[in-house]
């Protein structure tokens, strides 16, 4: 009984934890509106770019591509400042009031909301200017969350290993490519079986896969972050 009330204090504290600090990432980019005016920016000047290169596009594997590898950029800008951008002395005084597990779900969950706002902005516009060919538009919503889920826990985590080091950029640059192109091939191949209207018992064992990258990647992220804290 004694364990059972001291586990449900902890998650209680651990979930107030994250509340807190989702309201400061909230109140942080509210501050700093022209960040996100800047990310909305260039997914509407690169969307309007690729109007005025391509006009139209026909092809389902091209349309869907094209949309994922603006997406992947736009999501390397919106989570890179994640814990690159935090001063030594802020990550200090972070440690001494909160638990690492709070610090990192905080941060996905963040990331999570902002990359889904931006993934929505821009299938807006790309729709608008490129012309819309997802004839499947749940299935295709569907890949916006978890590709938005995917972005998040992996780029939140490469943050976090790259702010330990002077080559941020770079490194984040060279440790993210790699685990986000599974992810990247898999979304591309689930947004041509919605723009194809490809029944979901076709398709579900991909969705299931996106699924699975993402448990994986934030299970890690929540185990593995608390030893790169420490450091």
């Amino acid at each position: 009984m004694t364990d059972c009330l001291i586990f449900t204090s902890k998650s209680y504290q651990l979930l107030s934890q994250i509340k807190y600090l989702i309201q400061k990432e909230v109140l942080s980019e509210w501050k700093q509106r022209y960040a996100f005016g800047g990310m909305l920016l260039y997914v509407v000047s690169t969307v309007f770019i690729c109007k005025l290169c391509f006009n139209t596009i026909q092809s389902p594997i091209t349309w869907a591509a094209l949309f994922w590898i603006i997406m992947v950029f736009a999501s390397v800008n919106a989570v890179a400042k994640s814990f690159i951008q935090e001063s030594k002395g802020r990550l200090l005084y972070m440690y001494t009031l909160t638990s690492p597990q709070a610090i990192i779900v905080a941060r996905i969950i963040y990331n999570v909301i902002l990359m889904i706002i931006l993934s929505l902005i821009c299938y807006g516009f790309y729709a608008l200017l490129l012309g819309n060919l997802v004839q499947n538009t749940m299935m295709f919503l569907c890949a916006i969350v978890l590709g938005s889920m995917g972005f998040s826990c992996i780029l939140t985590m490469v943050s976090a290993i790259s702010s330990k080091t002077n080559n941020n950029f770079t490194l984040m640059a060279i440790l993210s490519f790699p685990i986000m192109l599974p992810l990247l091939m898999t979304l591309v191949k689930v947004s041509q079986f919605a723009i194809d209207n490809i029944a979901w018992s076709i398709s579900y064992k991909y969705v299931l896969l996106l699924l699975f990258i993402n448990v994986i990647v934030s299970t890690l992220a929540y185990l593995l972050f608390p030893y790169l804290w420490r450091d």
